[in-house]
């Protein structure tokens, strides 16, 4: 671990520190390319946008710009580490959309955790770009952040920590039933976790099909006997007999962990029903480790969100390409058809032969769609090829000129 540190922090300090840049894309190298790129000729481009708001999508970035805000408040699993040491993450996160869509973006951090003031700061910078991908902020504010922007704004605002998330889960759900044998509407499903993760992805779930979901949080199960008619999840309270994780997870077919380290106990995974699936997803360390999982339950489909085991849950084979293809349709907003599409095209993907060039920048010889391969590896190009443009269809679909 030393010596991964030592080799992160080379990476984020040289040649030159940070690891976005902004490049120009026009030529100025003479006069008239100066008139052209500023005064004067600067001036038709403002007039025309002065016209036709819709006009900046020609003259300007915006139609390929997207803001990454956070104000620091839950960065990665290290909690409330304040906005600027946020940055590096919100810089990978730039670099991310630039890599895989093509995708430019500022980073900003936001020096509040008052939430009135951190919308009104969205708000008032939203003109520069084509969208806003929120991120690292706390549960419950991100779910009140989220929902003023998206009504206040006509361009598409995203929580990736609730639905990129969601989507991505629930893509290598799907694929983790089909092979372990067993359909959505029928699977008893539990969450350790309700905050922006785990309730985005059991709301998602349910507009796919599911049917039977329950929540857990650090005080036990959300039941309707403890419903707070002021809590943001309350949709996803049930009325059950079950009052903690251990009552819930008794024949439960479906384990879903977004919460802390070593929640799911190995006598716990014993308790669940045949063939089951496991999601364990708490970084750096998850609520149950692969091995200790398959000690006790040697059929058990394991997934992480850590790049050294098999089936990798990662937000970054779906967040660029939700944007692009929201960018490319100019959509006000990211509705839950372009959430499903998405979901279905990362499913459909990992059951296709994988490409050589894959194979190559992973080191391996095969890649087979099955226990250890559910979801597409991160650098598959195929990615692009699919989500963004069934995105873009949905929202047009949805929204016909």
């Amino acid at each position: 671990m030393e010596d991964l540190k030592e080799r992160a922090l080379a990476y984020h300090e040289f040649p030159r520190p940070g690891k976005i840049s902004v490049q120009p894309t026009k030529p100025c190298a003479t006069a008239d390319e100066l008139t052209l790129a500023y005064t004067p000729g600067v001036a038709d481009a403002v007039m025309e946008v002065y016209r036709d708001p819709r006009n900046a999508y020609r003259y300007t970035n915006k139609g390929n710009l997207v803001a990454v805000i956070t104000n620091g408040t839950a960065v990665l699993g290290l909690g409330n580490v304040g906005a600027l040491a946020g940055k590096p993450v919100m810089e990978g996160k730039a670099m991310l959309f630039k890599r895989f869509a093509d995708i430019d973006v500022f980073d900003i951090e936001v020096n509040t955790t008052d939430i009135q003031s951190f919308i009104e700061t969205v708000v008032n910078i939203a003109p520069t770009f084509g969208g806003i991908n929120l991120e690292d902020i706390k549960a419950p504010e991100c779910f009140t952040i989220e929902r003023e922007l998206t009504a206040r704004l006509d361009i598409p605002v995203f929580h990736d920590d609730q639905h990129g998330s969601a989507v991505i889960i629930c893509a290598g759900l799907m694929n983790a039933l089909e092979i372990q044998g067993k359909r959505l509407e029928e699977v008893r499903i539990v969450f350790s976790g309700a905050g922006a993760a785990g309730s985005a992805t059991a709301r998602l779930l349910k507009v796919m099909g599911a049917r039977h979901i329950v929540m857990t949080d650090i005080h036990g199960v959300l039941h309707t006997g403890r419903f707070d008619e002021n809590d943001l999840t309350g949709d996803l309270y049930v009325d059950t007999p079950y009052r903690t994780l251990s009552d819930a997870i008794v024949g439960a077919d479906v384990f879903i962990g977004l919460s802390a380290a070593g929640v799911l106990k190995p006598e716990m995974l014993k308790m669940m029903g045949p063939d089951p699936v496991v999601f364990a997803l708490a970084n750096p360390v998850p609520e149950i480790l692969p091995d200790a999982a398959k000690a006790v339950r040697p059929e058990v489909l394991m997934a992480t969100g850590r790049s050294d085991f098999p089936n990798q849950v990662n937000n970054s084979l779906c967040f660029p390409y939700i944007f692009r293809g929201a960018l490319n349709a100019h959509a006000r907003r990211i509705t839950q058809s372009m959430l499903v599409v998405a979901v279905k095209a990362i499913a459909d993907l990992a059951k296709e032969p994988v490409p050589q060039s894959v194979l190559a920048a992973y080191g391996v010889k095969a890649m087979q769609f099955g226990q250890e391969y559910i979801l597409p590896k991160q650098f598959d190009p195929r990615l692009l090829e699919r989500i963004a443009p069934a995105v873009e269809k949905a929202w047009k679909d949805e929204n016909p000129a």
